[in-house]
């Protein structure tokens, strides 16, 4: 789309730069799509026109997705709230599972990437609760893959020097948003909740490799499977925390919407504030949408000016293949444990589940059928059934 859109019908870039660009953002944390647009515009028209760029792409699927946290409101006062939405839970497993098959196809190629799946796997499954695991995995395999350099040798061109120094803004909002979050956890802050919710979705956003697939199982681990541990309620009684229903509904849901898949932040945050007030509601539609995308903004517009100079590094290219690899094992491990998860009263519910997900990835992967409408497919199923 946005070959047709911004290189044949409007010449904005040239199809090598898109490709470039494309290239670039697959290597950086966030959402991808988001990036290449954003550095579009900054192609066109620096920095303030990158921000308005960015601004127009997530505004829609943003406002959606925040106003359907307040619908949900209306929806649970309904009774028909557990037949619609019966069966978003595995349409969204299904759909998790046709991302990890896709990306599998494109990045384990190599011995070494498959058993870095396959432990990548394990150990998110058997550590999902724990929020260290994922960025734990994300460090070794990029260190694993640099362990050997014959499959990526360096170019014998020597790299210039980089400056490191242009990711400060993203470190310093990094640390203080972590920093405040636990101060505001200790003691007991008014806005504790919304601080911690920006530090949530900010962290996650800045971890993500893969986009929006992975996006939703890091999602699923702070705001659904964490809270139920014991000893973190024990430390944190005011946890967020995001009901299962909730949860799938909204992941399914931003399928079912244009945009990002990022943007189901907004309604992640609107819900978690849910209860308060409604204008707190808002606030918190708000936050999830500028802490999820800001990230994804500062690293695209700061490293973007040295990426001639990273391409020299056979060193990011060794990282990212293990990078990738480790996302698959992710999303794998995400997808039976999110299924383990999913509610089943009978035997006739859990047969039906199981067609739901298989439908789902059958239809993604051998057919041109867009997910919204698999998403209306499977409310109707729900509203049926």
């Amino acid at each position: 789309m946005m070959m047709k859109t911004f290189v044949h019908r409007t010449p904005y870039v040239s199809e090598e730069e898109l490709m470039d660009y494309n290239a670039f953002c697959q290597m950086l944390p966030g959402a991808s799509s988001t990036q290449v647009l954003t550095l579009i515009g900054y192609k066109r028209g620096g920095i303030p026109l990158a921000i308005l760029t960015l601004i127009i792409w997530i505004l829609p699927a943003c406002i959606l997705m925040g106003g359907l946290s307040f619908f949900l409101e209306y929806i649970n006062e309904g009774s028909s709230k557990g037949h619609v939405f019966k069966f978003m839970g595995p349409m969204t497993v299904g759909f998790l599972f046709y991302a990890a098959t896709k990306a599998f196809n494109i990045s384990i190629n190599n011995t070494i990437t498959r058993v870095i799946m396959i432990v990548s796997a394990f150990a998110t499954y058997l550590l999902f609760k724990m929020p260290w695991v994922f960025p734990l995995l994300i460090v070794l395999g990029g260190v694993v893959t640099n362990l050997s350099s014959k499959r990526i040798p360096q170019n014998e061109e020597a790299p210039y020097k980089i400056k490191w120094w242009n990711i400060w803004l993203f470190a310093i909002i990094f640390i203080t948003a972590g920093v405040l979050s636990e101060t505001a956890r200790k003691d007991n802050w008014h806005d504790r909740r919304q601080i911690n919710l920006f530090e949530n979705l900010y962290r996650s956003g800045s971890l993500v490799f893969g986009g929006g697939q992975v996006l939703i199982p890091m999602m699923y681990e702070q705001f659904v499977a964490r809270p139920e541990s014991q000893n973190l309620l024990q430390r944190n009684p005011n946890v967020i925390k995001i009901s299962r229903e909730d949860f799938f509904t909204g992941s399914a849901m931003v399928r079912a919407i244009p945009g990002p898949v990022f943007s189901v932040a907004s309604f992640m945050g609107g819900v978690a504030m849910k209860g308060k007030s409604s204008s707190l509601q808002l606030i918190g539609c708000i936050i999830g949408a500028i802490a999820i995308f800001l990230p994804s903004a500062l690293l695209v517009l700061f490293f973007f000016p040295i990426w001639h100079n990273i391409k020299k590094y056979a060193v990011v290219y060794r990282a990212l293949e293990g990078i990738n690899a480790v996302v698959v094992g992710i999303m794998i491990a995400a997808a039976f444990y999110m299924m383990k998860d999913i509610a089943i009263t009978d035997w006739k519910d859990f047969f039906l589940a199981v067609i739901v997900l298989v439908m789902t990835w059958v239809l993604l992967t051998f057919s041109k059928l867009p997910s919204p409408i698999i998403v209306i497919i499977c409310l109707l199923l729900g509203w049926v059934f």
